[in-house]
């Protein structure tokens, strides 16, 4: 059914209410991948080991792995804006911890809160993105929410370096507390109130039926790869690179290129969607399988593999990101839209996971080049079966018919 949204707005109106919720989107993947990327050089007194290390980055996924699906339950019992709005002051408070109280302990608690914050108002956003348009234009709201999540991809580790360089993570922490009480008050101010919808009594079972359904496996399915994918190019191209004796300005160009095919692509794909020029099935299908020939490009020597692969990831998750979410807005009823996009969240948070495990795993046994074809056969799996066994309906449109990469 078509997303129950706010009362009609003109085109501009609807343009400013939607502008907070892109702030949004932006503040968590800056959030993320700022302090992700500049963790690692920061000081002995805080960072003391890899294993340091590793449980700071896990404490900001962990957190949402475990919340994001029940905040979006919350979104949809009490509203999305409250809790979007609550979740940006508490991602606020929560940065502004470590700014005031520089110590390592104080660091651990303001990195699992903003963890926690971001598992509030990131579904929350997409549920409103997904409230306040109609089904016609699903497309371009998405993919205008991930273009602006994938500039925080982007500028994260660029810009958070910056800011480490100049004043320490300190100064980090204390841009993502404006920037965090900013998005806030914009949304309080911007975003319409979307009251919660009354609906039919939901058991254990019914709840497991719905997220069972193809309807929502399918393109909660091809986001994980891509965030799988993702996941693995900015975090093993480097890697490749300085296999292959490139400088770090080459192969930060490269995951570079990569973020910024992702973020040109969306709007795009998104459009497309809309004017009916791409069903979803087609359009995760080919992401699925323009994703896993970017893999398999990694697996060859020397920058031209480097940046073919950070060409066709960023491309293929580009196209797959807005298409997924639009295809979960138009099938899921409103008054179950936060839970819907919470525990789509979940699945991209276990694939941001899962794609750099299995890699990892696989190059510990082999090599990189061996981990790099694992998951691109995975991510290709489930398209040429498709392919092979289904043909195109007519009239496919919102609802894939892609099963599990």
């Amino acid at each position: 059914m078509p997303p129950s949204g706010a009362a009609a707005a003109s085109p501009a109106g609807a343009r400013r209410r939607m502008w907070p919720l892109y702030a949004a989107g932006f503040t968590t993947a800056f959030g993320a991948h700022g302090i992700a990327a500049n963790l690692g050089g920061f000081s002995s007194d805080a960072v003391t080991s890899l294993l340091v290390l590793g449980g700071l980055l896990a404490l900001y996924d962990g957190a949402e792995v475990l919340l994001k699906p029940l905040f979006g339950s919350l979104a949809d019992r009490i509203g999305a804006r409250p809790v979007l709005v609550g979740g940006l002051v508490a991602f606020a408070v929560a940065s502004g911890l470590y700014v005031v109280a520089d110590s390592p302990g104080w660091l651990w608690a303001a990195r699992l809160g903003q963890g926690a914050a971001a598992s509030a108002f990131s579904p929350s956003a997409s549920a409103l993105v997904a409230r306040l348009n109609p089904a016609a234009k699903l497309g371009r709201a998405f993919g205008g929410y991930g273009f602006w999540k994938s500039i925080g991809y982007t500028l994260g580790p660029l810009l958070g370096g910056v800011l480490v360089w100049a004043g320490g993570l300190r100064l980090l922490f204390a841009v993502l507390t404006v920037l965090g009480a900013a998005v806030a008050v914009w949304a309080a101010l911007a975003v319409p109130g979307v009251p919660p919808l009354p609906k039919v009594r939901q058991t254990v079972l019914d709840l497991a039926r719905r997220l069972a359904d193809p309807a929502f496996l399918a393109p909660t399915a091809a986001l994980a790869g891509a965030t799988a994918a993702l996941s693995v190019g900015v975090g093993f191209l480097p890697v490749s690179g300085r296999a292959a004796e490139l400088g770090t300005v080459a192969t930060g160009a490269a995951v570079s290129v990569l973020a910024a095919c992702a973020a040109v692509v969306q709007p795009r794909a998104g459009r497309a969607l809309d004017e009916e020029r791409l069903s979803t099935r087609t359009g995760l299908l080919g992401g699925l399988l323009v994703t896993a020939a970017g893999l398999a490009c990694a697996m060859l020597p020397g920058l031209a593999g480097i940046l073919s692969a950070a060409v066709l990831i960023g491309a293929g998750t580009g196209l797959i990101t807005p298409l997924g979410f639009a295809a979960l807005a138009a099938r899921t009823p409103a008054e179950r839209m936060g839970q819907t996009m919470g525990a789509a969240e979940l699945g991209r948070e276990l694939g941001d996971a899962g794609g750099p495990l299995l890699v990892a795993g696989v190059a510990t046994l082999a090599s990189l080049t061996y981990g790099y074809a694992a998951l691109a056969l995975l991510l290709a799996a489930g398209p040429l079966i498709a392919l092979a066994v289904r043909r195109p309906r007519r009239g496919d449109g919102p609802a894939p018919g892609v099963p599990s990469p």
